[in-house]
C-alpha cells in the first residue's frame, strides 16, 4: 500500500473549522480567564488586605510584584518546557499548580508568607497563559487565526472584568480569603476538565515523530477525513540542533526578538499599572470602590470588544500597522483620562477606550507572536516574550505606587503613561520593516509580512 505524504499545515489551512478547534478555543479561553480573574482580584483585595494588617499603600507593592516576578519565571521555564514536553501537559499542570497555590494563599497568616504564597501561584499562571497562545495558534487555520486567537484571549479581560466586579462586590462579605478560595477552587475544577477535553497539538507531534496513528486521529477530526496509511510532515526548515532558546537569537530572529520584547514590555507595563492602581487611584480621589470597578471594567471591557475588532482586521491587513495605530490611539485615550477628572463619564469613556488601544493590541499582539517563530522554538518565544513582558507588569505595578507617592496632577500622571504605548507603535512600525527583509530562520509563511495576515502560513 503507497505511503500517503500530507502537509499537516496545509491539511489545517483547507479545512472548515470543527468541533475539536472550538474545543482547543474554549479550553484554553478558560484558561487566561482564570489568569484575567487572579489578576484583578489582587486589585481589588489589596485595600482588605491592608486594612486588615494595618499596612501602608507602599508595603502592598512587594504583594503585587511577587505574584509578577513568579509570572516571569513560570514563563521562562515553561516555553522550552512546552516544546520539549508538549503543550497539553504543561497547560494541565500549570493551572493546578496555580489553582492549589492561589487556595492555599488564602490561609497566609501574615504578609510575608502571602507574598511568597503570590510568587509561587504565578509560577503556574505564567506557564500556563503563553502557552494556550501556541496551543490555539497551531490548531486554526491561517485565515481565521488572527481573530481566533484573539478571540480566545479575551478570556484574559472577561476574566478581569469579573474578577473585578466580583471582588469588589464580595469582600466586604466573605473578605479576602473567601477571593482567594473562589480563585483557586475555579482553576483546579478546570484542571479536571482538561484532562479529558484538551488534545495535545498536531504540530507537536510531528516535530516530536509521534506516533502517525495518534496524528491521523486527531486530524482525522480537524479535517473530516480519514488517514489510515498517511506520513504527516511539516513544511518547515529541519529543527537546528541546540536550544529552544537559542533558535530565538540565531540569525535575523535576534532584531525581531528584541524589538518584540520592546513592545510586550511597555504594553504590560502600561496594563498592570492600570489594573492594579487605578482602583486605589480613583479611591485616593475619592470614588467609593464599589463605582471605581465599574469604571475599571470599562478598560476590560474595551479591551475585548478591541481585540475582537483588532483580530479581524490583522486576518485581512497588515498586522503590524493594525496594532501601531492601535497603541497610538490608545496614548491618545490615556492623556485623555488624565483630563478627565471632573467628569466620571468622560473618565470611563476614555478608560474604555484605553481598553480598546492598549489591552486590545496587547491580545493582538500574543496572537502575532505566535506566527513569528517555527514549531521548533514557538512555545519558547510567545513564552519568553510574555516573560520579558511580565518584567514591564511588575515595573507598572511597582511604579504605581511610586508615582502616586511623588504627589503629581491626575493629568500630569497620565500624560507619563501614555509614553510607553507610543514607544509599542514606533517597534511595531519598525519590526514591520524588518520582517520585510528577514527570509531565514523562520518557516516559509513565518518570515516575510504577507499581503492580508502575517499568520498565513
Amino acid at each position: 500500500m503507497t505511503l500517503q505524504r500530507c502537509d499537516l499545515q496545509a491539511l489545517i489551512d483547507a479545512s472548515p473549522i470543527r468541533a475539536i478547534q472550538w474545543r482547543v478555543v474554549i479550553c484554553c479561553f478558560l484558561v487566561v480567564m482564570m489568569d484575567g480573574f487572579d489578576t484583578a482580584a489582587i486589585g481589588f483585595i489589596a485595600p482588605d488586605i491592608r486594612q486588615h494588617w494595618a499596612l501602608s499603600a507602599a508595603d502592598l507593592a512587594p504583594l503585587f510584584g511577587a505574584g509578577l516576578l513568579g509570572l516571569t519565571g513560570g514563563a521562562l521555564l515553561c516555553g522550552p518546557l512546552s516544546d520539549r514536553f508538549g503543550r497539553k501537559r504543561v497547560i494541565e499542570w500549570c493551572v493546578a499548580f496555580f489553582g492549589l497555590l492561589s487556595l492555599v494563599s488564602a490561609f497566609s497568616p501574615d504578609l510575608q508568607t502571602l507574598v511568597i504564597l503570590r510568587f509561587l501561584t504565578g509560577l503556574g499562571l505564567g506557564g500556563a497563559m503563553p502557552n494556550t497562545i501556541t496551543m490555539t495558534s497551531e490548531f486554526l487555520p491561517a485565515r481565521r487565526r488572527g481573530a481566533l486567537v484573539t478571540l480566545m484571549f479575551c478570556g484574559f479581560t472577561l476574566g478581569s472584568a469579573l474578577g473585578g466586579i466580583v471582588s469588589a462586590q464580595l469582600v466586604h462579605s466573605i473578605g479576602w480569603q473567601g477571593i482567594l478560595v473562589l480563585g483557586g477552587v475555579l482553576p483546579l475544577a478546570l484542571f479536571v476538565g482538561l484532562l479529558f477535553l484538551l488534545p495535545e497539538s498536531p504540530r507537536w507531534q510531528v516535530r516530536h515523530n509521534q506516533p502517525q496513528q495518534k496524528i491521523a486521529a486527531t486530524l482525522s477530526r480537524i479535517a473530516g477525513e480519514q488517514y489510515r496509511n498517511a506520513h504527516f510532515y511539516l513544511d518547515e526548515p529541519a529543527s537546528h540542533k541546540g536550544s529552544s532558546v537559542g533558535a530565538l537569537f540565531r540569525g535575523r530572529s535576534i532584531v525581531v526578538t528584541l524589538m518584540l520584547w520592546v513592545v510586550f514590555f511597555m504594553s504590560l507595563m502600561i496594563i498592570y499599572l492600570l489594573s492594579s492602581w487605578m482602583p486605589t487611584l480613583l479611591n485616593h480621589r475619592g470614588i467609593d470602590l464599589q463605582h471605581a470597578s465599574w469604571i475599571t471594567a470599562a478598560f476590560q471591557i474595551g479591551g475585548t470588544l478591541g481585540a475582537m475588532l483588532l483580530g479581524w482586521m490583522m486576518d485581512r491587513l497588515n498586522p503590524y500597522w493594525v496594532l501601531a495605530v492601535s497603541y497610538l490611539l490608545g496614548a491618545v485615550c490615556i492623556v485623555m483620562i488624565g483630563l478627565s477628572e471632573s467628569s466620571l463619564w468622560i473618565m470611563a469613556l476614555a478608560i474604555f477606550g484605553t481598553g480598546i488601544g492598549i489591552s486590545g493590541s496587547q491580545v493582538g499582539l500574543n496572537a502575532l507572536s505566535a506566527t513569528l517563530y517555527p514549531t521548533q522554538c514557538r512555545a519558547t518565544g510567545v513564552s519568553w516574550a510574555n516573560a520579558v513582558g511580565r518584567c514591564g507588569a511588575i515595573v507598572g505595578s511597582v511604579s504605581g505606587g511610586m508615582m502616586m507617592a511623588m504627589n503629581l496632577s491626575f493629568g500630569a500622571l497620565f500624560t507619563i503613561i501614555a509614553l510607553p504605548a507610543l514607544i509599542c507603535a514606533l517597534m511595531l512600525v519598525l519590526l514591520t520593516l524588518s520582517m520585510r527583509v528577514r527570509l531565514s530562520v523562520t518557516a516559509p509563511g513565518y518570515a516575510a509580512v504577507p499581503r492580508h495576515s502575517a499568520a498565513n502560513d
